[in-house]
């Protein structure tokens, strides 16, 4: 390969660690490397637990978008914090030789505290929450996040008996204590200890050198272990274990789901020979399903809900508090956004009048472009939060409307036989253009973003489902059948669309996920 090759990483010290050994590897196939570093929710929020953020991939979908965008060429993880369903267009191209999977406890002077009563055990993973406390319940546990040399310090400085560590990070980094003990009963993250490689599908000669790196022994037992989560996951986190390995011709597997108060669990094992291992992911997630662990898979606390809805796109914390103590939620993100490289010419020359009708149209535009060198007299849009975006952005907004039609109608009756830059999607709907067009307005189009459809098959029938785009649908639709769902729509031109398919649509009020999610309280709970 000719071109230099863009490592993209976190900033911790391991996430570096990890992107410096790929680095190396790269470079003795002789290939030129340059490290990129971009940081992640999972890094820049930390005074909540992993599983209260509301979203899944806090720690790569930054990486995601990066690699989507062009501005890296691959991207470097730790694998048990990569989504079991990678983003459409991105590919899991080498998974490195697998490093030691034990989790463990580093002391914090020493392990007198198991003859007493109480202990407190600091850790942020849910997993470990939950195994240690079914180990031992009498002890406390208390949050622990940051990167591991965060977390060390953390542990000195506070009245903690011991934190658990993943036995590879501390080790990797060379700051592994001398009073630890390996937790040999505790049963790991899917995929703990394995570095993966994430990049585009459509670079085949990237992933033909990439596939000198992977480790096949490796990238069979995790893909087992991923598996097995991707069939338990339900939307929502939960304390699932499991380990593959290969030993004397034998594949041993292990899987665990534990309650979040760590009182139950349901574990599975089985040893199968190592050319026989086809379905026992599927075998062993349906038989931890069958034996109660549906019912694990609520939150702490949770309650069965008496209604289910499932949103295409994830839902914050604070905008799920908004929703009924009755309505339970799924979600997922069903489409992903991929800025386009906007060229300088189209943006040159002073443009007079200008449309945005999304807030992707205006992150696109934003990611090429300083407000400072854009020149547009005249900026028309839709939704008041594209007007916040673009006034923070870009520039003073002329008019807003609350519909793409309604935008169309105002600039036909304002402005005659003069042109338009429309920065849009790909899947761009056809009205506002055509209105235009029939006024005799010329639209000059300028894709600046891709919307790339994500869909995943759902596990289980819901009340209600929750679409944000008319692309939204499309996505859903096309691994998805539909029953007896309502559909509850972001605006007009998405409730336009779910109107084709189904019996039942609800318009929201407003073009905010709020007014959304308003929507669904009116119409459940009477």
């Amino acid at each position: 390969m000719n071109k230099t090759i863009r490592i993209g990483t976190r900033s911790s010290e391991l996430a570096l660690w990890q992107a410096n050994t790929v680095s190396s590897q790269l470079e003795y196939l002789g290939h030129e490397t340059e490290i990129v570093k971009i940081d992640s929710i999972g890094d820049e929020v930390l005074n909540k637990p992993l599983y209260e953020l509301g979203t899944t991939g806090v720690f790569t979908k930054n990486l995601d978008v990066a690699l989507l965008n062009d501005r890296i060429d691959i991207a470097v993880h730790s694998l048990k914090d990569v989504p079991t369903v990678l983003p459409k267009g991105i590919v899991q191209a080498a998974v490195l030789k697998r490093g030691v999977h034990h989790d463990i406890l580093v002391l914090k002077d020493n392990e007198d505290f198991f003859t007493q009563k109480t202990a407190l055990i600091a850790t942020g993973s849910l997993r470990r929450k939950a195994q240690w406390l079914y180990r031992f319940p009498h002890h406390e546990i208390t949050d622990l996040r940051g990167n591991v040399n965060t977390r060390i310090r953390k542990l000195k400085e506070n009245d903690w008996n011991g934190a658990i560590f993943a036995l590879a990070g501390l080790k990797r980094i060379g700051i592994l204590p001398d009073n630890v003990l390996k937790l040999d009963w505790m049963i790991p993250a899917p995929a703990q200890g394995a570095v993966m490689i994430a990049a585009l599908d459509q670079d085949k000669e990237l992933l033909g050198i990439l596939s000198e790196l992977n480790d096949k022994e490796t990238e069979l037992c995790v893909g087992i272990e991923r598996e097995f989560l991707n069939k338990l996951e339900g939307g929502c986190s939960a304390p699932i274990g499991a380990l593959a390995m290969i030993i004397d011709e034998e594949l041993k597997f292990k899987g665990a789901l534990f309650s979040t108060d760590g009182k139950q669990k349901v574990e599975f094992s089985k040893t199968v020979p190592v050319n026989h291992t086809t379905d026992i992911a599927q075998f062993a997630a349906s038989y931890i399903l069958d034996k109660g662990g549906k019912k694990l898979m609520r939150k702490e606390g949770e309650v069965e809900k008496e209604i289910n809805i499932f949103s295409t796109k994830h839902l914050s914390i604070g905008q799920k508090s908004g929703l009924n103590q009755r309505i339970g939620t799924d979600m997922s993100d069903f489409i992903t956004i991929r800025y386009n490289r906007i060229k300088p010419a189209v943006v040159k020359q002073p443009i007079k009048h200008v449309i945005f009708t999304s807030q992707n149209a205006v992150e696109a535009v934003s990611d090429s472009f300083m407000g400072s060198e854009l020149n547009f007299e005249h900026i028309y849009c839709v939704g008041r939060r594209t007007k916040r975006l673009i006034e923070k952005n870009i520039g003073k907004v002329t008019h807003v409307e609350n519909s793409a039609g309604n935008l169309a109608n105002y600039l036909a009756a304002q402005i005659k036989n003069e042109e338009v830059t429309y920065f849009c999607g790909n899947k761009r709907r056809d009205e506002l253009p055509d209105i235009l067009d029939n006024k005799g307005i010329i639209v000059n189009e300028v894709v600046a973003y891709q919307t790339i459809l994500s869909p995943n098959e759902l596990i289980k029938n819901y009340d209600g489902l929750l679409f944000f785009s008319p692309s939204g649908i499309e996505s859903f639709l096309s691994k998805n059948s539909i029953d007896q769902e309502v559909a509850f729509c972001i605006g007009g031109t998405t409730a336009k669309e779910a109107q084709k398919h189904f019996k039942t649509v609800v318009e929201a009020k407003l073009p905010s996920v709020e007014s959304v999610l308003n929507s669904v309280n009116a119409y459940f709970i009477k």
